[in-house]
């Protein structure tokens, strides 16, 4: 009991049990055919939201730095990975296949936030902005215009084309390793000294941290699970078109972090689900689906920061402690 108490204490292991919940309930659903073919289509695109969201909350969050080109990183890693998927198609199955090419786009796509991080973490505030939506911009029409890509066609997948039931186990191993992982990074030392970074980088560099390591590392690891998130998507779809991963995808992955709370992994994987669930929820309003959209945005955002409603805020987390105090007291009082 003792150790029931203590594993709910920690937010963490919190955070693990729910996305376990929440992901077997799905699987059994999905399986088990009780669920519809709107939310089946769900699945996947959301999963690989909260991959881009929580790994760019490692740049945004923990370090600091605002980067507008997370999306091409993923269409790197998507365009790799499913290039190398084709070419084994006839060679290895899915579940040998998948992971080589989610591994390889993650790679190359970590290679590419190297690249991009040498010159460009030199920058800082709106300037890195730029850089690293410009970047973004880059690879796009890069990929565009390669034939190997198919150009502006886009790139035929459908030799490599799985469903939610296939690629669900997969998705919910990479959702699982990336979150865990940024949870480790934020409890390590490597963690202690990147936030450090985030407050006072001047301090940070006078007791010897070295901040281009530390940002560098930041940069490719988000990179590296953003490129296997996209090889996994890639498997998604039958053709796929570098002109779907511009800036507007990238900002739409930071509405995500900056709406679940810049550091927070647990925020960043709500606000994912939240934010994908909401366009489809609204569907039936047809025109204005959009609108109600963007207004349950301004609320929530409102609700998060505004120092008008800080008394709002101060009185649901009171609520809240009450409840959590009463409940622990009446445990207490039971044993």
């Amino acid at each position: 009991m003792g150790r029931a108490k203590e594993l709910l204490k920690n937010k963490n292991a919190v955070t693990l049990i729910a996305l376990a919940a929440a992901y077997a309930v799905v699987a059994w659903m999905l399986y088990s055919g009780h669920i519809t073919r709107q939310f089946t289509n769900m699945i996947i695109p959301m999963s690989m939201y909260i991959v881009l969201a929580v790994s760019l909350n490692l740049v945004v969050g923990f370090l600091g730095e605002l980067n507008l080109g997370h999306a091409g990183f993923m269409s790197v890693g998507l365009f790799t990975g499913c290039l190398l998927s084709i070419s084994l198609a006839d060679k290895l199955p899915l579940i040998a296949r998948l992971p080589l090419c989610m591994l390889v786009g993650g790679i190359c796509a970590g290679l590419f936030g190297f690249a991009v991080g040498m010159p460009a973490l030199r920058l800082k505030g709106d300037y890195l902005a730029i850089v690293t939506l410009a970047c973004g911009e880059i690879v796009k029409n890069i990929i565009t215009n390669l034939n190997v890509t198919g150009g502006a066609r886009g790139l035929n997948t459908q030799p490599i084309y799985s469903g939610a039931k296939a690629l669900l186990p997969y998705a919910v191993v990479l959702v699982f390793l990336t979150v865990i992982v940024m949870m480790h990074i934020k409890k390590s030392k490597q963690g202690r000294a990147i936030m450090a970074i985030r407050d006072n980088r001047i301090a940070a560099e006078s007791i010897g941290l070295n901040v281009t390591y530390y940002k560098l590392t930041v940069f490719i690891i988000a990179a590296f699970f953003a490129g296997a998130a996209g090889a996994l998507y890639g498997h998604y779809f039958a053709n796929v078109k570098a002109v779907t991963f511009d800036y507007n995808m990238s900002i739409e992955i930071l509405v995500i972090v900056v709406l679940g709370g810049m550091g927070s992994v647990r925020g960043s994987v709500i606000a994912a689900v939240v934010l994908q669930a909401l366009p489809e929820i609204f569907r039936d309003f047809g025109d204005y689906r959009m609108l109600i959209y963007a207004v349950v945005l301004i609320l929530a955002m409102l609700l998060t920061n505004s120092p008008r409603l800080a008394p709002l805020r101060q009185k649901l987390s009171s609520v809240r402690l009450g409840k959590a105090k009463e409940t622990g007291g009446e445990n207490h009082g039971t044993a």
